[in-house]
């Protein structure tokens, strides 16, 4: 049976965009989201505003400048300085296997939340799940719709819980633009910002495409469309889950420290919440499992032949690994902030490198890259830095 082509190559570009966009809403932003939602209230719109900007600055940079290439984030990084692709993947299947660890603890807690069964099982229940969507041959075709089906999913869900929890949305709005001291505000930025980007996040759509073969110049309009998608799907997302989980703290109620997003959702929509959030954690943590391994090997596949010939095999290895590790991790919510923080001080060195492509004709040929764009994208980069180095400072407070 013959596919068509164009079909082939829209069903690709809607996968880029919800692999990317799931990744961006994982367990680790829900948990973000909701425990610095109890912290800061409607400030939290301030962040949430900030994140999204910076968001589509970072996500069409990168994407532009992958797709006219067509070579992946770590043979451009390699092209502006040698040697510097290896140190990009290695900080990118580092920061991806910390995540990914973390997701499989985000979709156990959405397990324990679903049946009651111990996160220690349900790790290794999420685990399984995502081993099994890529030991098909055709595991790509797969994850496109998993991901495009369970994002759906989710903001159904959680728009539901946004309208049942009767959040302040005009005092929200107010607060968006004008935050009572923003400089306290930097640290959940960076957070929030390196848990919807940052490492893997940034590259797994755009990867994507390289791997359906849709790049070069005259795709430019596709590949931009396909990241705005992505950006909006999980901007939509952000602020429903924020107005849901306000809507909560707003009234007084104290959240549970050890699953902040679940009692929320108990909160707000009595029991039948508390299991939509189930089914929404458990979907956004085997959607982010399949990003960070999917795009932490697609990292490694181009530095090492061995793994590029036996990418699936390499990717459920990756998957168990996670797996295994947290079985061993007393707190699943702490290592998902955690995981956070440190993919957000990823983000200066990979953006950094791939503005410098952009000026280089060997990387990009002809292609002019907008020059507000490549503004946009250095003052990201000297922000994310900065609020990156800050931030070491408060992830003690973590733990």
């Amino acid at each position: 049976m013959n596919i068509d082509p164009k079909k082939q190559n829209a069903a690709a570009l809607l996968g880029a965009a919800f692999i990317m966009a799931t990744s961006a809403i994982g367990p680790g932003f829900l948990t973000q989201s909701a425990t610095f939602t109890e912290q800061y209230g409607t400030n939290f719109a301030f962040v949430i505003l900030v994140s999204i900007i910076l968001n589509l600055v970072v996500q069409v940079n990168i994407w532009r400048i992958i797709g006219v290439s067509g070579l992946r984030g770590q043979d451009i990084a390699n092209k502006v300085l040698p040697g510097l692709g290896y140190f990009v993947a290695f900080l990118v299947a580092l920061g991806g296997l910390a995540f990914n660890i973390g997701n499989i603890g985000g979709a156990a807690l959405g397990i324990n939340v679903l049946t009651g069964l111990d996160t220690q099982y349900g790790g290794l229940i999420a685990g399984i799940i995502g081993i099994t969507i890529f030991i098909s041959k055709d595991a790509k075709p797969i994850v496109d719709k998993v991901t495009k089906t369970l994002g759906i999913l989710m903001i159904i869900l959680v728009a539901y819980v946004a309208a049942t929890s009767g959040p302040p949305v005009g005092e929200a709005a107010i607060r968006s633009i004008a935050p009572e001291n923003p400089m306290l505000l930097v640290f959940p930025i960076i957070t929030l910002l390196g848990g919807t980007v940052g490492g893997y996040i940034t590259f797994a759509g755009a990867h994507r495409l390289i791997d359906a073969k849709i790049s070069g110049e005259e795709n430019l309009g596709h590949i931009t469309r396909s990241a705005v998608t992505g950006i909006g799907v999980a901007s939509v997302m952000r602020v429903l889950f924020f107005l849901a989980v306000l809507g909560v703290v707003h009234r007084g109620l104290a959240l549970d420290p050890e699953n902040p997003a679940a009692s929320a959702f108990l909160h707000g929509a009595g029991t039948i919440g508390y299991r939509f959030f189930g089914i929404v954690l458990l979907s956004a943590g085997i959607t982010s499992v399949i990003g960070a391994a999917y795009t932490s090997v697609s990292f490694l596949k181009t530095l090492s032949r061995t793994i590029d010939r036996h990418e699936q095999k390499f990717i459920i290895g990756f998957i168990a690994f996670s797996t295994f590790v947290m079985s061993f991790v007393g707190s699943p919510a702490t290592l998902l902030v955690l995981a956070g923080s440190l993919n957000g001080l990823i983000l200066p060195v990979t953006l950094g490198s791939m503005l410098l492509a952009s000026r280089r004709k060997d990387i990009i040929g002809d292609y002019q890259h907008p020059t507000w764009l490549i503004v946009l994208g250095v003052i990201t980069v000297v922000l994310t830095a900065y609020s990156g180095f800050m931030s070491l400072q408060n992830i003690a407070n973590l733990f």
